[in-house]
């Protein structure tokens, strides 16, 4: 938006005296009055109210599903023109880089020190809102680069990455201080960090791990996970690495299984990658997927094309695909290794809603899969550190009070390796309550520690 359009779109807000955008919002950002701040072209002050309940609003603007959130809430939705919120929030965030805007002085850290493993949303949620509240705060990433999924996951024409590293310089005005390339396990421990005088340590390690299928052809060449493809694609468009190790070539035919966010980014960019043809397959109907809307029309319009109602039961290699269509070898042509084809059995759903394996068996042509069925968490916190438990899934197990502390006193956690993966969003909505219930936890230790040196 220019200056004007976003002035007129935030003059439409009726300033409704029970604004059900802010209730549809999960970190309750105070929608109506940076609208009307903005409405009166005073921006520092709509930035500040951003500031004082998100951390990453040029982020938020760009992937927040709005159409389910504030925007889903305005009342005007309901005559099918709502006020534009997240371009709204997107155009003050980015006024403000480029003004330098800083409406928040940096942290004291006179009120505790918190250790907080992991840059994705949840810790940097978590960072945000500590030094806010004047704690002394060092994330400590494991990769080369802080961002996590913001960086590494989400593929560059949904969240560019130049946005994302510059929400984070924005922390580090707060005061937070980043490690990169410490990675948890091999270069420190939860309890190394207590040792260095820390008072708390969050865990927002998220969900690491992507899940796969045990099928037969599970080792062919040619079958990725989306969390690994997407994150070669960006290191490869950053110039770390070459562009052949994305494992994907020009002309390829690629199928994607899985049918929520992170199999739309993958599909979407295989796309601009090259392939020649990408199919999502998906075991449900189209009624069931689990992206966002706009997420599912924006892949269609690309030419991605869905293939409901398959479940995949084997992968195929060349022998095998030229056994089922009656072709002769060729002299010149390689071993059995590589990826041909998946084949799928065909799945109806009844008139009750229960999906039955009928209707016989198809066969996919294919050079790639990308597996986008989910991701759990790494253990290299929890086989590091002394009472923490997980769940019978691996995920942490959390209390509510303190909000989010884990099983062992003063280690919080929240996020993806606490809920599983979820929004941007959602995650900094958990977040800001266990960055509360951090702030409980050390103000009430050091009370203690007070009463008893008297």
């Amino acid at each position: 938006m220019t200056m004007s359009e976003a002035i007129n779109e935030a003059r439409r807000c009726l300033n409704c005296a029970r604004p059900t955008c802010r209730t549809g919002c999960p970190i309750a950002n105070n929608i109506p009055q940076f609208i009307r701040a903005l409405s009166e072209g005073n921006i520092g002050l709509a930035y500040e109210t951003i500031a004082e309940r998100s951390n990453l609003p040029a982020i938020c603007g760009r992937v927040c599903p709005h159409e389910r959130q504030c925007e889903a809430h305005c009342v005007l939705t309901k005559n099918k023109h709502g006020i534009e919120i997240g371009s709204l929030e997107m155009f003050i965030a980015d006024f403000a880089h480029e003004n330098n805007l800083k409406p928040l002085p940096p942290s004291t850290g006179k009120r505790g020190k918190v250790a907080v493993i992991g840059s994705g949303p949840a810790g940097l949620t978590v960072a945000g809102d500590l030094a806010k509240m004047n704690f002394a705060v060092t994330i400590l990433e494991g990769q080369s680069e802080p961002g996590g999924i913001l960086l590494f996951g989400i593929p560059e024409f949904r969240l560019q990455k130049d946005v994302v590293r510059r929400e984070i310089t924005e922390l580090l005005h707060l005061g937070v201080e980043i490690k990169t390339n410490m990675l948890v396990g091999p270069d420190f421990t939860v309890d190394d960090l207590f040792e260095q005088g820390y008072d708390a340590v969050f865990m927002g390690t998220g969900t690491s791990l992507p899940r796969t299928l045990d099928i037969p052809g599970k080792e062919l060449s040619g079958i990725l996970t989306a969390t690994y493809f997407l994150r070669m694609v960006v290191l490869s468009d950053s110039g770390k690495l070459d562009e052949s190790e994305t494992l994907l070539h020009d002309g390829d035919n690629v199928v994607v299984i899985g049918a929520g966010n992170v199999a739309m980014d993958a599909a979407r960019t295989a796309i601009r990658r090259g392939a020649e043809n990408v199919t999502i397959v998906y075991h449900k109907t189209e009624a069931e997927i689990s992206s966002f809307p706009s997420e599912y029309e924006a892949a269609v319009k690309e030419g991605v094309q869905f293939n409901f109602l398959k479940q995949p039961i084997a992968y195929l290699n060349k022998k095998q695909m030229r056994a089922l269509n009656n072709i002769r070898r060729k002299p010149a042509e390689s071993d059995e290794t590589d990826l041909a084809g998946l084949l799928v059995q065909n799945i109806t759903k009844t008139d009750d809603g229960q999906f039955v394996t009928e209707g016989g068996q198809e066969v996919i042509p294919c050079d790639c899969v990308i597996l986008a069925i989910g991701q759990r968490p790494a253990a290299r916190i929890v086989s590091t550190t002394k009472g923490i438990q997980v769940d019978d899934r691996g995920f942490v197990i959390t209390r509510e009070r303190p909000y989010g502390m884990t099983t062992r006193a003063g280690v919080f956690s929240s996020g993806d390796v606490v809920h599983g993966p979820a929004t941007v969003v959602l995650a900094m909505k958990e977040s800001k309550k266990v960055a509360a219930g951090i702030a409980q936890y050390i103000d009430a230790k050091k009370l203690l520690e007070d009463c008893c040196e008297d």
